[in-house]
């Protein structure tokens, strides 16, 4: 009995961990929770990749210099990468604005196709001029790409819909400054948190390539994420995570379990500045997957207008979204 229990307590240390976080009654301590910015060397190292040049679809992409951006590795956790939120007010505009308006439109999958067919969820929030708040909490995720299947865990050719020539553009730029000059993103979950949401401990295992990295990308009020090791025994990390922060998970980190006990209120709220800058269309001949620029620099530069982006203020400021991107197939691979 006494191998049994101490087997068991070993087993759990994520699942305390999760637990611990989670609860609100009582609230947990945040001293031991990275934040990268103030934490310690013994934790965290800040570093320069080794080609650190400006890609000039950076700007238009929502994103600022690539020269200014603030990169870091976990010394308990080889391959897991943290990048400081390069992105520019009117970048996260653009990007929350998308996972709200246009990526939950069919025929991309819904968590709530099962009990309902809307067609467009976020018109539909708004079809009686007031905001349907039951209806915008039900949503929980939407998946692009590959559509993942919640039940096999396996991608099909017959499960898929166009990939977002946006969020591929965004993906490519990260995969090029990081190295990884083949990466394709193929698939995206986005999940949509409130503020009493939770993330179940978890691995990413279900993509043919599992040598590439996952790129998640994160905005709204802020999380406690854990990762652990490649089973639960391992004590997970417990890192803050802030909008517009990028974690990378590739190498050692890709398999590793990894969760969401807690969504924090953000200190900050850095799609609300003052002065928004708009992005010119200089260089918008560099696009690799965009067909259409001149409408898109367009797009990107009608989220300065605070009417317009009234609707999605609302939502974000009491909600995180998470895009995770990931490369499905192996290198000049076609189909599965």
């Amino acid at each position: 009995m006494q191998e049994k229990q101490n087997l068991l307590s070993v087993e759990d240390k994520f699942m305390k961990s999760f637990k611990y976080y989670k609860s609100n009654k009582p609230k947990p301590s945040l001293e031991d929770v990275i934040d990268v910015e103030k934490c310690a060397t013994d934790k965290v190292n800040k570093i320069t990749p080794d080609t650190c040049t400006d890609d000039p679809r950076a700007e238009l992409l929502g994103l600022k210099s690539i020269r200014t951006w603030k990169i870091y590795t976990f010394v308990r956790h080889p391959g897991l990468l943290f990048i400081r939120n390069p992105f520019t007010t009117l970048g996260q505009r653009y990007w929350v604005r998308k996972c709200l308006e246009e990526y939950p439109r069919k025929p991309n999958k819904l968590n709530i196709d099962i009990e309902m067919n809307v067609e467009d969820w976020w018109v539909e929030c708004f079809k009686n001029s007031e905001c349907d708040r039951q209806l915008q909490k039900k949503l929980r995720w939407t998946t692009l790409g590959y559509h993942h299947n919640w039940d096999t865990k396996v991608y099909t050719e017959q499960n898929k819909s166009l990939f977002p020539l946006d969020l591929a553009e965004l993906s490519d730029i990260l995969a090029k400054y990081l190295g990884y000059s083949n990466f394709k993103a193929e698939a995206a979950i986005v999940n949509y948190y409130h503020m009493n949401s939770t993330l179940s401990a978890h691995t990413d295992h279900s993509e043919v390539n599992l040598e590439a990295p996952l790129f998640s990308f994160s905005f709204g009020q802020s999380a406690i994420f854990l990762i652990g090791g490649q089973d639960k025994s391992v004590e997970p990390s417990a890192i803050l995570i802030k909008s517009g922060d990028i974690v990378v998970m590739s190498k050692e980190a890709r398999l590793c379990y990894h969760a969401v006990p807690k969504i924090l209120p953000s200190a900050e709220s850095p799609w609300e500045e003052v002065e928004i800058s708009n992005v010119s269309s200089n260089s918008i001949s560099s696009f690799k997957y965009i067909s259409q620029p001149e409408e898109f620099v367009g797009t990107m530069n009608e989220n300065i207008d605070n009417e317009k982006w009234n609707r999605f203020r609302n939502y974000i400021q009491e909600s995180r979204i998470n895009m995770n991107v990931r490369q499905v197939l192996n290198e000049n691979q076609n189909s599965i």
